[in-house]
């Protein structure tokens, strides 16, 4: 399942950005960089070395930030909110990235590993969807958000409770909860390659009853945060492991970086004209069939 072949000028320069920026423009109308898809398709073209979740980290330090000033400009940023990720993610990526090089250097178990996470965000997004269609029942609000009001505002903050108004509703979850869920995320992302967004956000809208438009810009955040320790780290960690392929490919995270950057800004204008519910359909199909994908390669390989 290895590869070692360097990817062609067509490929760095036309093939992925185009790949980056269709897939970072879908899945940014979700809250999600989208990483998470691009993971498995560097797998697939380049292996499944300790490098590809570097890179992937990469690319999301640079194709966020574009999300990010277009949600702070339309007033979407809960800066309580996305502190409280990243603070409670980046713990957890430390260790999730030592994990990535001292447990999950086979090609095998990583690409297994990456199926696995895979379908649980897939799992966390059909239960999201249920979720959101079950408030919308009780509140009599679309579970799709009304494209005339998706600034956030911050009503309340402690210790114990975050709460604010969103669509003329009002929303709270419990700090503590979110702390302990964000560690356990960032394990599971420092691991895989991501910031974590793709695994929160499902869970916000399943577990906290939060509607999907209010976290996209917080947990984008969140993602570009761990994006900077993540590749801190790998870095460091690199000098240690001579053996294995673990500094990011500067190539390959420019390249898919650059069309990330074009996707985010696009994707973060373009939410409000979109349906909540057929981008979950799209994103859950796409999602498993990737993960199925990589099951079938491990398949192959070992029988």
């Amino acid at each position: 399942m290895e590869s070692a072949a360097a990817p062609s000028w067509t490929m760095l320069i036309v093939v992925l950005p185009l790949l980056a920026c269709a897939i970072s423009c879908l899945c940014s109308m979700v809250g999600v960089s989208g990483a998470f898809l691009l993971l498995p398709l560097q797998v697939f073209l380049f292996g499944a070395s300790p490098s590809v979740s570097a890179t992937n980290q990469l690319f999301n330090l640079m194709a966020t930030p574009s999300g990010i000033v277009r949600y702070v400009r339309e007033g979407r940023m809960l800066w309580p909110l996305a502190l409280l990720l990243a603070a409670g993610t980046l713990p957890g990526l430390f260790l999730g990235v030592w994990m990535r090089i001292a447990w999950l250097p086979s090609p095998v178990a990583f690409s297994v590993f990456v199926a696995c996470v895979l379908l649980l965000i897939a799992w966390n997004m059909v239960r999201s969807r249920r979720a959101a269609a079950a408030r919308s029942a009780t509140t009599g609000r679309s579970a799709d958000t009304a494209r005339h009001s998706l600034i956030v505002q911050c009503s309340s903050f402690s210790w114990r409770t975050l709460s604010y108004t969103f669509n003329g509703a009002q929303y709270a979850c419990s700090v503590p909860a979110l702390l302990g869920l964000s560690f356990l995320v960032g394990i599971v992302g420092g691991a895989y390659g991501i910031g974590g967004g793709a695994l929160l956000a499902p869970f916000l809208v399943a577990h906290f009853r939060l509607p999907v438009h209010s976290l996209s810009a917080a947990t984008l955040f969140s993602t570009f945060v761990t994006a900077v320790a993540a590749l801190i780290t790998y870095s460091l960690l690199a000098a240690h492991y001579p053996s294995l392929s673990v500094a990011p490919d500067l190539p390959i995270g420019i390249s898919l970086g650059l069309g990330g950057m074009a996707g985010m800004y696009a994707g973060a204008r373009l939410q409000k004209r979109f349906s909540g519910t057929a981008l979950h359909r799209l994103l859950t199909v796409l999602i498993c069939v990737t993960s199925l994908v990589l099951l079938g390669r491990v398949a192959a390989t070992i029988f």
